[in-house]
């Protein structure tokens, strides 16, 4: 769903002595963020296998665990109606406001993680979360409902937020499109595994479960991850010099120190961009697009099979199987394009990596599959049809839909200085998580009034103007991120290979932010 601002730079200053103080360790103001020198056992790239699969499974369980539970009460829409006799569009509301609170976390996390590391911030927020969850279940009428699952979707965000500057600490730049494809795979599947795992047991029990089972995947993740090892490396630098009785001095973070330049870092630059940035507008508005229909989907599919094919809901829940496959089949891809791209330019060695722009390839490939997806779902979901020909298509949109998440994501990552970075990372999660929850709203009443043929071809025409995008970007990002007056000239020259990249202190998706 989104992405931590706080993620390693992968220029690694020297650290120096330079204090009269035997005791004192000071470090020295670098251009990035990344405050650890490569040949430290404690930096994070350093650590054995084992403790980087670790710490990353657990970023990836922490990221599930809140993203089934955004997705959970799909199931349950028609005995949330029953209960408290609220129309289908305010029931509708326990899918879209978690992603409303959620649309928050690229703004105040990365503040958070840089003050007090990930780990805390992981234990703290999937505890809230729960308290919420378990709210929602217990909620007697549809206000108490709403507010809980608010607020759950607030203070489970951090999790979908910290999980990329997670894997950032752990993994080179040079598979920046390859973790990127596996950390994108826990909001993915876990918004998919929630209709799947939950539709038997709705029909058996009641639509209460659907938060019962959150919250039972919530507390077994928890213990999981309860020892999850720091990643950040500045707050390992901290805890360091605490341990050993030094002081140490830090260069400033980037995400800001002052209320006023944390607000001017993840609030108003953001919204500069949105209207001064043409590279950060075109991804921005590719992805609203991408993720308002990714998550109309949980709304339309169950609709318009149990009309069309009257399926029940344990088999509604079935189809998502498709979506979860794409999913996977999108990361596989996803990885063994950037090992072609790789290779081919000459990068052989586990450092180094092809020029920013083959990071696009996924999105450009992506693109074609998800406006051909939707003209495909939309003509085929039909009586005349058999069903899996429509939900095979829906598999194809979620592989399409994470391709060019990863691709256009991965992109960004390295297309601006630390700050830059930040602020449009910001702006992509917050947009295309705030789309997300807008278009589920909505879409029964489009397709009912346009019919579903048309109602997806509209998605499908302006899907196909966006393919386009990765295109533009692949051939002129390099001089757009030269003439940026957030770039200061980083990586103007795109054509080059680079040993190493930036990737510096940088938020959102799910954001996945996101989701």
């Amino acid at each position: 769903m989104t992405m931590d601002p706080a993620s390693p730079s992968h220029h690694y200053p020297s650290m120096e002595s330079n204090s009269p103080d035997p005791k004192s360790e000071v470090v020295m103001r670098a251009p990035a963020g990344h405050m650890m020198d490569p040949t430290d056992p404690d930096n994070p790239q350093n650590w054995p296998l084992t403790r980087k699969i670790y710490a990353s499974t657990v970023a990836t369980a922490f990221a599930f665990a809140v993203a089934f539970g955004v997705t959970s009460l799909t199931v349950g829409i028609q005995g949330v109606m029953q209960m408290f006799n609220v129309t289908m569009t305010m029931a509708v509301l326990g899918l879209s406001l978690p992603l409303f609170g959620i649309a928050f976390a690229p703004i105040f996390t990365p503040h958070l993680s840089e003050r007090y590391g990930r780990s805390p911030v992981y234990l703290v927020s999937l505890p809230i979360f729960a308290v919420f969850i378990l709210g929602a279940a217990y909620s007697s009428n549809f206000g108490a409902l709403a507010v809980c699952r608010f607020f759950a979707g607030f203070f489970g965000g951090p999790c979908l937020v910290l999980i990329e500057g997670t894997f950032a600490d752990v993994w080179p730049a040079s598979s920046t499109v390859t973790y990127y494809s596996f950390l994108s795979l826990a909001s993915y599947i876990g918004a998919g595994c929630a209709p799947l795992v939950l539709g038997a047991l709705v029909t058996a029990k009641s639509w209460q479960w659907t938060q019962f089972v959150t919250l039972m995947i919530a507390f077994g993740v928890y213990l999981f991850g309860i020892g999850v090892p720091e990643t950040y490396p500045r707050e390992i630098l901290r805890s360091r010099a605490r341990r050993l009785g030094h002081s140490i001095q830090l260069a400033k973070a980037e995400s800001g120190v002052t209320f006023a330049e944390m607000a001017q870092t993840t609030f108003f630059t953001p919204l500069s961009m949105a209207v001064s940035e043409p590279l950060v507008i075109m991804v921005t508005l590719y992805l609203a697009l991408n993720f308002a229909v990714l998550f109309q989907w949980f709304i339309a599919v169950p609709a318009v099979l149990a009309l069309t094919y009257e399926f029940t809901l344990h088999q509604v829940g079935l189809a998502f199987i498709a979506a979860i496959v794409g999913a996977l089949v999108s990361t596989m891809t996803s990885s063994l394009t950037e090992k072609i791209t790789n290779r081919q330019n000459g990068c052989r060695t586990g450092t180094a990596m092809a020029r920013l722009e083959y990071r696009l390839v996924p999105a450009m490939f992506g693109s074609v599959g998800l406006c051909g997806s939707l003209f495909w779902i939309g003509f085929t979901a039909s009586p005349k049809i058999n069903y899996s020909v429509p939900i095979v298509g829906t598999g194809v949109y979620v592989w399409s839909s994470m391709s060019v998440l990863t691709g256009l994501v991965s992109y960004i990552f390295d297309a601006y200085p630390a700050k830059g970075t930040l602020s449009a990372l910001t702006l992509m999660a917050t947009v295309r998580i705030l789309c997300a929850a807008w278009l589920p709203l909505v879409i029964i009443p489009m397709i009912m009034g346009l019919q579903g043929q048309w109602a997806y071809s509209v998605f499908g025409f302006m899907a196909a103007a966006m393919i386009a995008v990765p295109v533009v970007v692949f051939i002129h990002g390099a001089r757009l991120r030269s003439r940026s007056r957030h770039a200061g000239g980083i990586m103007s020259g795109g054509s080059q290979n680079m040993m190493t990249g930036p990737h510096d202190d940088q938020e959102m998706q799910m954001g996945s932010g996101h989701a």
